[in-house]
Parts: C-alpha cells; sequence; structure tokens
C-alpha cells in the first residue's frame, strides 16, 4: 500500500499477512477495476512509450484518493511505476540473446519499424554481434527488405552512426547507372571513395573476379551477377562493418553462388545482415537466424536447417511444394493463321550482336525457334548472353548481325530481371494506376518504346521515298490505317500524304519490308496485336484489382499503396500481372524466382504448368526450370547449343491444316477488333488484287439443298450483323452469297 493513500481503502488479505491488502472502499474498488481494464488495453496494443496515456489510464483514477502535498504529481508518479514495471516485462518477454563471453557487440537497440500506416516491427530489438552473419526469415510483404533499407537510411532508432559503425547496403542499383563508363572509372568516380589510389581499387575489383582487361569494360555490358560483385566489391572499399545483403544470389550462376558463399565466410570481420530466398546459401552462410514473429525480431542459433527443427513451419519459405497460394493466368488469345502448335511463330536467325564498349560480341550466330508448344528453359553461366537473348527475341535491342522474325499478331508477355524495369518511371502510381495508364488506350504503351519501333533518322528518310502509282503520280505514305489477309502474308491499306480517304492503296507486306517500312508496319502489327489482346478489357479499379488478386497481390495494396514501397516480391507480381493484361501467346520470365519466395515461387510454378501458352524461362533455379521446361537452351559465352524436347516445325509463319489436340487455334480472318479498312480502298497497285484475297482454290460446288424457312431467317441476319460490321468498321464490301 503506497503511504499516500489513506488506509481505510483497503482491507488485509484474509489468506496471509505477508500478502498485499485488498481494495475495500466500493469507489475506489471500481476506481482500481475500471484502471486495470485500461491498463490490459495499453499492454495488448504494446502502447509503452506515451507516460500520458498512462497517466490518463492510471493516474486519473489515483488522483482523487491521495493523500500529498502535490497530488497529481505523486499520481503521475504512480504512474509511470505501472508503466515501467510492464514496459520492463514486455522487453524481458522478447529480448536479443544476451551476450556470451567476450563477443563484440556491433549493435544494440530497441526499435519499431512502420511503413506509412502499417505496423511492421514493434519494440523489438536489433542485436548484432561483429563478424557474426544472420540471415532474416519472413513471408514476403514482412518489411525485411525494408528493415535493410531503414538501417541503410539511419532510420532505425538508436542504431550508431555512420561513423560508428558503417553499414552498407548491396543491392541491384546499377541498371543504367553511369552505363557507359569503364568499370574502374565507375568506382573511382565515387565521391565516397576518392582518397583511395587506383591501383587499390584495382585489387579490390581483382580480387571479386575482374581481371585488367575486364576492368576496362563498360559497366552497361555487365550481366546482373556481375553488376553484384562489383557493388560487393565497393561495398568493402567503404571498409564497411554492416553489409546488408537483399537477394544477393539474384542473377547468380552456381559458381557465383559459391564464390560468394566463401567470399563472405573469409571476411569475418564483417558482420553480414541477410535476406534470401536461396535456401542453400542461407544454410552455408548464416550463423543465426532472425525470424519477424508477431511484429517482433526472434533469435534462433545456427543455420536455417537448425531453425527449420525448431520451427516447422517456415519449411514453407524454402520448399517447391504444394502451396496455399493459387496464381490464376488468363487464357492466351488465338494467333490468326496458325493451326498447329509446332509452327514457329518467333523466330531468330543467325543473330549476331555486341555491347558498346565491348570487343567481343555477347551472343555470335545464334539460331533459334518458339511455336505455340514451347517450354523452354534457357541455363548458362553469368555473362554467357542469356538475357541479352531475350531482349533480341522480344524487341528490347536489335542484333547488329541476323534477323529476328516475329509473327505479325504475336503478342509477347515480358518480365525483366528486374522487375523496377517495367515500373521505375511509376513508382508514385499504385498497382492498380500503373495498369490503368499502360493499357487505357486499349493497346500497350510500352511497347512503343521498344528499340525495334523506334524510329532512327536513316529509317525517317528511306520512309520518304515516293511510290509511282499506275498513271505515273507519285505519293508518300502518310500512315497505315488497316490490314487484312493476303494469301500466305498480309497487306496493309496506306494512306497518302495530302490525299482524300478514296484514294487509299492495299498494299503488300513484302513490298513494304523491302522498301524499308520495317518499322511502321511493326508498329502497326503491335498496335493491332496489343488491341485484339486489351482493347476488350475494361480498365476499370475493380476490373484491375481483381486481375492483381489473381496473381497473388493483396486488393488493398494493390489499390491504395504506391508502387515506391512495395517488396521485391510485390513488384514482381504487378508486372506479372501487366504482361499477363493483354491475354499473350507468349511470356518470356528472365529470371522469375528473384524476390518471390518459396511459397509465391510454388504457386507461379502451378499455374505456368496449367497455362496454354508458349513459355520461356531463364533461372538459376535448377529445380523451377527442369520442373516445367522438356527442352533447354544452353547459353555459353556467346554460343547456344539446345537440348531435350524441341516444339518447332522450321516452317514459320505458314498456314496448315489443324491438327489434333491442338490447343490454341483460329480462324484465318481479320479479327473485328482490327482497324478498319475504308470502304473506298482502290486495291494493291502491284497485284490489283481488291479486297480480301483468298490464297485456296474453291472446290466444285455440289448442289444445295433448298433452305427451310428458319434457315432463311438465321442466313438474312448474319447478312444484317455483316453489313452493320462493314457500315461500323470499313473494309471490303461484303458481298452476299448462297454459301452463308
Amino acid at each position: 500500500m503506497t503511504p499516500f493513500l489513506p488506509s481505510y481503502l483497503f482491507t488485509p488479505s484474509p489468506n496471509s499477512a505477508d500478502l498485499p491488502p485488498l481494495p475495500f472502499h466500493p469507489s475506489f474498488k471500481d476506481s482500481l477495476q475500471f484502471s486495470s481494464r485500461l491498463v490490459a488495453d495499453l499492454v495488448y496494443k504494446k502502447a509503452f512509450i506515451v507516460p500520458a496515456a498512462w497517466h490518463a489510464c492510471v493516474g486519473v483514477y489515483f488522483q482523487p484518493w491521495l493523500v500529498a502535498d502535490d497530488v497529481e504529481a505523486e499520481a503521475k508518479a504512480i504512474s509511470e511505476t505501472i508503466r515501467n514495471a510492464f514496459y520492463d516485462a514486455e522487453k524481458a518477454t522478447w529480448a536479443a540473446p544476451a551476450a556470451v563471453g567476450d563477443e563484440d557487440i556491433l549493435v544494440n537497440t530497441q526499435f519499431s519499424l512502420a511503413y506509412g500506416a502499417l505496423l511492421l516491427l514493434s519494440h523489438t530489438v536489433l542485436r548484432l554481434v561483429r563478424g557474426r552473419r544472420y540471415g532474416i526469415c519472413a513471408s514476403n510483404g514482412s518489411g525485411k527488405s525494408t528493415l535493410l533499407r531503414a538501417i541503410r537510411d539511419g532510420k532505425v532508432e538508436g542504431f550508431p552512426s555512420q561513423d560508428e559503425v558503417k553499414a552498407i547496403m548491396v543491392e541491384h542499383a546499377l541498371q543504367g547507372e553511369d552505363a557507359g563508363l569503364p568499370i574502374i572509372d565507375f568506382i573511382a568516380s565515387d565521391k565516397k571513395l576518392s582518397g583511395i589510389k587506383r591501383s587499390v581499387i584495382a585489387a579490390q575489383l581483382r580480387e571479386v573476379g575482374f581481371d585488367d582487361e575486364k576492368q576496362t569494360n563498360s559497366v552497361g555490358s555487365l550481366s546482373g551477377g556481375w553488376k553484384m560483385k562489383l557493388e560487393l566489391a565497393r561495398a568493402m572499399l567503404y571498409k564497411a562493418d554492416l553489409l546488408l545483403l537483399d537477394e544477393p544470389t539474384n542473377h547468380l550462376d552456381v559458381q557465383s553462388v559459391k564464390w560468394l558463399e566463401d567470399y563472405l565466410i573469409a571476411h569475418d570481420k564483417v558482420t553480414v545482415l541477410t535476406v534470401s530466398h536461396d535456401s542453400g546459401f542461407t544454410d552455408n552462410v548464416c550463423q543465426e537466424i532472425i525470424h519477424y514473429e508477431s511484429k517482433k525480431l526472434v533469435y534462433y542459433p545456427g543455420n536455417l536447417s537448425e531453425f527449420v527443427k525448431r520451427v516447422p513451419s517456415a519449411k514453407s519459405y524454402y520448399t517447391l511444394a504444394a502451396t496455399s497460394i493459387k496464381l490464376s493466368f488468363p487464357p492466351p488469345g488465338s494467333l490468326m493463321g496458325v493451326r498447329s502448335n509446332t509452327r514457329a511463330i518467333m523466330k531468330m536467325v543467325n543473330c549476331t550482336f555486341t555491347y558498346p564498349g565491348r570487343k567481343d560480341p555477347s551472343l555470335h550466330n545464334v539460331s533459334c525457334a518458339l511455336s505455340l508448344s514451347s517450354r523452354v528453359g534457357i541455363l548458362g553461366p553469368n555473362g554467357a548472353g542469356k538475357s541479352t537473348l531475350i531482349k533480341l527475341l522480344t524487341g528490347e535491342t536489335v542484333p547488329q548481325e541476323g534477323t529476328v522474325y516475329k509473327h505479325p499478331s504475336l503478342r509477347v508477355g515480358y518480365v525483366s530481371q528486374h522487375a523496377t524495369h517495367h515500373i521505375e518511371k511509376h513508382l508514385e502510381k499504385t498497382a492498380v494506376a500503373y495498369i490503368q495508364w499502360r493499357f487505357q488506350d486499349g493497346h500497350d504503351r510500352e511497347m512503343l518504346e521498344k528499340a525495334t519501333r523506334v524510329v532512327s533518322d536513316e529509317e525517317k528518310a528511306m520512309m520518304e521515298q515516293e511510290f509511282v502509282g499506275k498513271n505515273g503520280e507519285r505519293r508518300k505514305i502518310e500512315y497505315i490505317l488497316g490490314r487484312q489477309k493476303l494469301k500466305k502474308s498480309l497487306q496493309y491499306e496506306v494512306k497518302w500524304r495530302g490525299l482524300d480517304h478514296k484514294f487509299n492503296t492495299w498494299i503488300a507486306r513484302d513490298e513494304l519490308l523491302e522498301r524499308g517500312f520495317t518499322k511502321l508496319v511493326q508498329q502497326f502489327d503491335d498496335l493491332e496485336a496489343s488491341r485484339e489482346g486489351a482493347g476488350t478489357k475494361e480498365t476499370s479499379a475493380t476490373t484491375v484489382r481483381k486481375v492483381l488478386e489473381e496473381i497473388g497481390l493483396d486488393g488493398n495494396i494493390a489499390q491504395y499503396n504506391e508502387m515506391g514501397g512495395l517488396s521485391g516480391g510485390q513488384k514482381v507480381k504487378v508486372v506479372i500481372a501487366a504482361a499477363l493484361w493483354n491475354n499473350p501467346q507468349v511470356l518470356v520470365l528472365d529470371e522469375p524466382t528473384n524476390f518471390l519466395d518459396r511459397e509465391a515461387l510454388g504457386g507461379l510454378a502451378v499455374a505456368i504448368r496449367d497455362w496454354a501458352g508458349a513459355v520461356l524461362i531463364i533461372s538459376h533455379n535448377m529445380e523451377f526450370v527442369h520442373a516445367l521446361c522438356p527442352e533447354i537452351w544452353n547459353v555459353d559465352a556467346g554460343r547456344l547449343t539446345q537440348q531435350g524436347k524441341v516444339a518447332v516445325i522450321e516452317d514459320a509463319f505458314a498456314d496448315a491444316k489443324s491438327k489434333p489436340g491442338s490447343r490454341l487455334h483460329s480462324n484465318a480472318a481479320t479479327p473485328a477488333g482490327s482497324a478498319g479498312a475504308t470502304p473506298n480502298a482502290s486495291g494493291d497497285e502491284k497485284s490489283g488484287t481488291k479486297g480480301m484475297v483468298s490464297g485456296a482454290a474453291s472446290p466444285v460446288p455440289k448442289k444445295k439443298k433448298k433452305l427451310t424457312r428458319n434457315q432463311l431467317k438465321e442466313r438474312d441476319e448474319r447478312r444484317k450483323a455483316r453489313k452493320l460490321h462493314w457500315l461500323s468498321f470499313g473494309g471490303p464490301k461484303p458481298e452476299d452469297t448462297d454459301s452463308d
């Protein structure tokens, strides 16, 4: 009993005289009971750091009963005593392990961590020992990378300053940064390293694998794995006390991962705090696991295997097995003129590509092809040319030699190995707003930014050439506004500069390509293909949110959180959803296992397995690739070799009769969503073709049966609908025939 409370408020304990007295006065007893309920609520909410809240819940109920010179001060003192008692009990429950022997404590601080209004960690302890290697484990979106960034930015309460503990974050952040600089000049230009001799920089680069010749290559020519090594070299030049590694094995081949493991283990004076979904790396490197539990950091001595023994539920982070996450991909769209799953729809022939600043080509004389039934895994060491191969196929870059073919109506969903490659200019948008922006006009805006679609000055000059008409008149193309099938190819309706639409002309695809209008044709093909896929989809917030939820992203996060604050795994899901929005026939995934936890990866594997389109995957995760891809392309030193079951017949883009079991098929006709041709188009000047031209001879007609009254009515309805479509969209006027 406090000496400032009158004795008449209490009665001795009936059980023992040694026990505290019990409240006796009815009103005082009611006050204590009500105050205790408020205290229980404060403890439940972990609200220990605001003394005023405790005074409002404790002190004000004691104050009327106190006998003292300053009752308010005494009431506050009682509140503080009770607050400290509960706070100490809380800290004791979740404290980090006590120091053992002569451990050199690098960091020992209590803090909370939030992102916006979302509380990630509450009143937990970060305790790190010098030279120890820690692995952080939690599910996607828990805040693992957010913790590393908070340490890097000095936003963890009580964390030592950079002068005391130099914490350096090693992440994949060299995209487009001084890409033209030689590697050694890139490091030497860092202002934080201005006092370090060039010879020291060169020696550190050699330690991580950059020989003297490679140090002269440009930063932009490096693969993702070599960029990670470059960042690691820079961190060591900073004399880091604490290395913060966010998914360090992303983009690394097996040999590079082994090198990184040995490198970190050898530097036993540097503390390592890593986030990685690579279970082998975490198991081999980490000496202690930090696990997120109920918004606390809980420490488990030992490697990952020891941790999983103590916390069996954590096994789901690292096993590619049955998963509770179900991803749903939309079915691929049909492809005009392709009636067999084994016909080539995408093809490279004798392609060679060399990055600026490099002597040797990244790819040399490479040929390959994809069909609708292809399931291809691309394997090879870092820097072998895997991502370059993908970029050439998808039109991100253009080969210096050779040719890349693509079916004119083909839609390709592409997910880069760096998720922010797609969304880095839109980080202030929500995921829903980004997809709305990208597809709001009924086509994919990103497609127009590809290198194969940007018209150079030389190509603009070629496109100024004149066409000579039948009567000797000279004309220049203004734009293409329609296309339709012509035998086994296509022809395009051309609007002439300065002439009315009634003078529009149909010109065969091959002639336009021969005359240098390749990119103009490709732009129109891309626009039409994208419109056929995305043009029929609503871009309302409700529809977009539902699509993102089907890819595994929480609906509220998709609609209300800016993408700049999403985790790496969440960004990958946004990019996958955008890639699938226009119902592509080919899905290209460059390192899809990066940033996804094993549960999400299991869901992705099931979705890919059940999807009906072609799939092309680059990954260092052998388990993932071999589970999904019967065909393997091995890329090494710029050369390509193929293994496994090849799913392509080398006859690109030709029509063929449908085969049994074909998953995708299409009627060989212009889709209704295509830009319409005008009714007064005069025909192809070369061929004299008017309207649609069939490449097949008509069979000898059989004697027709007389139509019934209902059949005649249905035929008239079809003719009426066809005429209405012609009036709405233009094109050659449809003829009414008895074969309707």
